[in-house]
């Protein structure tokens, strides 16, 4: 029995088999996910492949200290933003032996939000050491803490997908 969703496990199973053979590794960087993203990963045997770190930086001070995210952009941008999520992503490849890497900050719920950045915004961002960053920027809209982190999961797993192909 699985801790995720059959769709989650198959892509994640998808990804570890594809990235095995390929030798390519894999870093998260995650905030509102808590780590699920690098959980879905290592849910499946074999993951120690591909698998090289996680960081979960919760915090605006985890993003600068294990990231690299600088204050500037927090303070200009947000934790919720595209330009962290980018600097993320940058700063999990950067400190890690991972090939390709993937960012999520978001605001998962019930309370957090505002008019302009309301529950259920996510950004992601994917890259390969490479290739091109790539973001998107998600609205799930106030679907519940629990949908809005298993959806993440799911675009994150196929933004890793989409980031390997130029890898």
């Amino acid at each position: 029995m699985s801790l995720f969703p059959a769709d989650i496990e198959e892509t994640a199973r998808r990804i570890v088999s594809d990235f095995t053979q390929r030798k390519l590794m894999i870093a998260t960087a995650e905030s509102c996910t808590g780590g699920l993203i690098a959980g879905a990963l290592t849910e499946i045997a074999g993951s120690s492949a591909v698998v090289d770190r996680g960081f979960v930086t919760y915090t605006n001070a985890a993003k600068s200290d294990l990231l690299g995210v600088q204050s500037g952009t927090l303070a200009q941008f947000g934790a919720v933003s595209r330009d962290t999520a980018l600097q993320m992503v940058n700063g999990a490849l950067y400190r890690s032996r991972a090939s390709v890497a993937v960012a999520v900050t978001g605001i998962a719920g019930p309370g957090g939000g505002s008019a302009e950045k309301p529950v259920g915004l996510v950004h992601i961002a994917a890259k390969s050491c490479n290739g091109e960053p790539l973001h998107r920027e998600m609205r799930y809209g106030d679907i519940g803490r629990t949908e809005i982190r298993l959806a993440t999961i799911r675009t994150a797993l196929e933004m890793l997908i989409e980031a390997a192909q130029g890898a």
